[in-house]
């Protein structure tokens, strides 16, 4: 049976058992929002995620296999997330507490957090990240991810509570930590969005609409990864669009010769010259040196080695030919 209770007018929930029983009354395996899903729907005009991408994610929470994926960074992330608990209490003063409990909002139960700590004494959350040094810059001078700033407010809006400190350990470079406050207008906006896209799509089983995007690319790869050997079908009102393809083609070939075109006629008078200069523009023609593997001569020469070392990767080959 599950257990609840309530807190400022949102449900919480026992994990994981009563997370079972939610889920399978539900008829879904899980009902997760992950935060990069936020992202993109708040925030559509970021490249790096999209509706699309998000679709795949939802269907994996939402699927028969519940099996999740592990990586070393997750894995990492989890394990430091007490590090990085224990390093905010030492810099501010505060106590925080473990949550034993997932919770799901009261009026839409499809918006579920699973919160790293609660601040003793507050009301107020924490989340615990972990970065490498490469990300370093995204967390400079007050900055934050956006991803992780819309995961707090999600958090926010689940749980009802005022605030939520974000607490990132830059590996081997910084600490920091900033906190969000309620804003009613954007956890407004937040819960109107998760709303839609859940009934609209995961709800509903409807993948969205394309939108040009490389990480759209990646979620069909990912849904359709094999085809059907052999199988075939008739397309339906796609002629005049395929169409129009093919004439983005063409004006792309025209505008890159015409690039071509342009860049040959500095080179001709840069000569040998290595850096140029134009107005606003600075050009350089450089000296670069690069090593290439010679896969075909280490095939031919050493194949037993080369054959210990290969790795076979499938994938499915996308072309368009008119007849």
């Amino acid at each position: 049976m599950t257990n609840t209770k309530g807190i400022n007018g949102f449900s919480v929930v026992l994990y994981p058992e009563a997370l079972k029983d939610f889920a399978a009354s539900a008829g879904k395996d899980l009902y997760i929002l992950p935060s990069s899903l936020h992202e993109a729907l708040l925030f559509p005009a970021d490249k790096s995620i999209t509706p699309q991408e998000l679709q795949g994610i939802v269907r994996d929470k939402t699927s028969q296999h519940t099996e999740g994926t592990d990586n070393e960074a997750v894995r990492q992330g989890h394990d430091l997330e007490g590090y990085v608990a224990h390093r905010f209490m030492e810099a501010t003063g505060k106590k925080v507490r473990r949550s034993n409990f997932m919770y799901c909002h009261e009026k839409y139960p499809f918006m579920i957090a699973d919160v790293d700590r609660l601040v003793t004494g507050e009301d107020a959350g924490l989340e615990c990240k972990t970065a490498n040094a490469y990300n370093a810059d995204k967390w400079k001078g007050g900055k934050i991810p956006l991803h992780y700033v819309v995961q707090c407010y999600h958090y926010m809006a689940v749980t009802g509570k005022k605030a939520w400190y974000i607490a990132a350990v830059i590996l081997g470079v910084d600490f920091v930590y900033y906190k969000l406050e309620w804003d009613d207008e954007l956890i407004r906006q937040l819960i109107e969005t998760e709303k839609n896209f859940w009934l609209g799509h995961v709800a509903a089983g409807k993948m969205p609409e394309p939108d040009g995007s490389e990480s759209c690319n990646e979620a069909l790869q990912q849904y359709y990864h094999t085809a059907r050997k052999g199988s075939a079908m008739e397309l339906h009102g796609l002629e005049e669009k395929l169409s129009w393809r093919e004439g983005i083609l063409s004006q792309i070939e025209e505008l890159k010769k015409e690039q071509s075109r342009i860049e040959q006629e500095v080179k001709l008078q840069m000569k040998e010259h290595e850096l140029a200069a134009s107005g606003k523009y600075r050009i350089s023609w450089s000296n670069v040196d690069t090593a290439r593997f010679d896969t075909k001569r280490f095939k031919e020469d050493e194949p037993e080695l080369y054959n210990n070392y290969a790795k076979i990767f499938s994938s499915r080959r996308f072309q368009i030919k008119a007849a």
